[in-house]
Parts: structure tokens; C-alpha cells; sequence
């Protein structure tokens, strides 16, 4: 009998547990809009924390334009001046570009502080924590782009291209940063370490900026080099971004540089994407 009694106390207190868990209704899945955007927001409150990580997009452009603008434009061109309107463009190409590989450096951080796992049983769309990041990423760019843009026009830059040549010059370059963005990604989810990854970038980013037409004219250089810059995609994006804005670009120097970009995103996306589902 006493037995009895307690099986009906436990089943009692069984039941008020099951309905006080289960006495609301479930919430709806969330959008894979809403989801991205709440890693963005995540990514936002980040740099509002921590503020000194925009140095990469504030602080750097501003060094290596004046830097690059003082030392060479006399040698170069005869004049900073006249330097400025060739340099602007590269310059302000190879900055964005090399700041995307932080892009994987904050991935790669997270794994090895063991929230990506939480991330991944999330019931949210697999792909929002990489969206959301990328997101942010394009505003980090842009805004590099306007400090730079800026202080090129407090010197003498003078783009022909006019406010729209300019605005379609960043709009390509964020684009072609935000297909770049993915390979690092791809290596964040490979590498064991953030030094690492860094490393790996730089071996990356430093020939192919570097080694382009940034700061020279390919006509320059020895011959067996100039077929590299030729083909560089970097040289690609500094050829059609510098054509906007001094208003000479082509249809085909945009395409070229689009068609670099969809390549690099259909290699590097879906392989991201796999690594991230089975990153043990």
C-alpha cells in the first residue's frame, strides 16, 4: 500500500515536472537571415569591447599611404603628387586585401576556445556564424576604404571617375575581399593555431600584393615576371578598381575581376562548409 502511494506521489511530481518543462510552445527555428545577423551583431559588440581591433583598418591604411606616398613618390613617378593618383588605388587593394585573413584568425580563435562546438548544435542555420562574420568583415572593409579614400583626397587624389567611379571602385574591392575571405576560413578550420594560420596567409597574401601592379607599372619589370602579374588576381581587382576610379575602367576589366572572385567562392565556400560540419 505504501508502495503504491509513493508511485502516485512520483508520478504526480512526474507530470507537474513534464508540464512545467513543456508548458510553452516551442520557438520557431530562426530565419538563416535572423541567425547571420545575430552573428554579426556578435562580431559588432566584439569591436565595441575591444575597440583597438579596428587598428588593422584604421591606424595601418593611414601608414601605408604616407609611407609608401613620401618614400617612392619622388623616385617613382617625379612627384608625390602625381604618384599619389597611380598609388591610391593599388595601395588601398593590397591593404584590404591583406586585412582578410583576420577574418580566419577569429575563427580559428574560436575553436580553440571551444565555442565553435556550442555553435555547431545550435538549431540555426550551419552557415550563419561564418555569414554573420563575413558580414562584418565587409563593413571593416569599407570602412578602411573610406579612411584611406579620404586622406587620399586631403593629399591631391583626384579621382576622374567622380563619386560614382569611387563608389563602384569600393563596392568591387569589398567584393573581391569578401570572396578572399573564404580561403581563410578554409584555413582557420585547418590550422591548429592562430600563429600559424597568420603565417600561412602572409606566405599568401605578401607575393601576390606585393608582387603586382600596386606600386609599379607591370611594363617595368623584367619580362618572365610581368606574365605573373599579368595573371596575379590582385593585379586584376588594382587594374579595374584604378580604371573606375579615374574613370577609364572597361566591362572587362570589372568581369575579369568578378569571374576571379565566383572562382574563388565556388573552390573555397563548399570547402569551408565541409570542414565545418566535420571539424572534429
Amino acid at each position: 500500500m505504501t508502495t503504491t502511494i509513493e508511485t502516485e506521489k512520483q508520478s504526480g511530481v512526474d507530470e507537474q515536472l513534464r508540464e512545467a518543462i513543456a508548458s510553452g510552445k516551442r520557438p520557431q527555428r530562426p530565419s538563416a537571415f535572423s541567425s547571420s545577423f545575430t552573428f554579426a551583431s556578435r562580431a559588432l559588440l566584439r569591436i565595441k569591447h575591444i575597440p583597438e581591433q579596428l587598428f588593422d583598418v584604421t591606424v595601418f591604411p593611414i601608414i601605408f599611404l604616407l609611407m609608401f606616398t613620401y618614400l617612392f613618390g619622388g623616385a617613382i613617378a617625379g612627384s608625390t603628387s602625381a604618384y599619389l593618383q597611380f598609388l591610391l588605388p593599388g595601395i588601398l587593394v593590397m591593404t584590404v586585401a591583406q586585412i582578410t585573413m583576420y577574418t580566419g584568425v577569429d575563427l580559428n580563435n574560436d575553436i580553440r576556445k571551444g565555442i565553435f562546438d556550442r555553435f555547431r548544435t545550435l538549431p540555426i542555420w550551419l552557415p550563419s556564424a561564418l555569414v554573420g562574420a563575413l558580414l562584418v568583415d565587409a563593413v571593416r572593409y569599407t570602412m578602411a576604404s573610406a579612411i584611406m579614400i579620404a586622406l587620399g583626397l586631403l593629399l591631391g587624389f583626384r579621382p576622374d571617375g567622380g563619386f560614382i567611379g569611387v563608389l563602384g571602385g569600393v563596392a568591387l574591392l569589398v567584393f573581391f575581399s569578401f570572396s578572399l575571405s573564404w580561403i581563410w576560413t578554409t584555413l582557420g578550420l585547418i590550422m591548429r593555431s592562430e600563429k600559424s594560420l597568420m603565417m600561412a596567409s602572409m606566405m599568401v597574401l605578401f607575393p601576390i600584393t606585393f608582387v603586382s601592379n600596386v606600386f609599379v607599372d607591370p611594363e617595368t619589370l623584367p619580362a618572365w615576371l610581368q606574365g605573373f602579374v599579368e595573371i596575379n588576381p590582385i593585379s586584376l581587382l588594382v587594374t579595374a578598381v584604378r580604371g573606375l576610379m579615374h574613370g577609364t575602367g572597361t566591362f572587362e576589366q570589372i568581369g575579369w575581376v568578378l569571374l576571379a572572385s565566383f572562382i574563388i567562392m565556388v573552390l573555397f565556400a563548399p570547402l569551408t562548409m565541409y570542414l565545418y560540419r566535420n571539424k572534429k
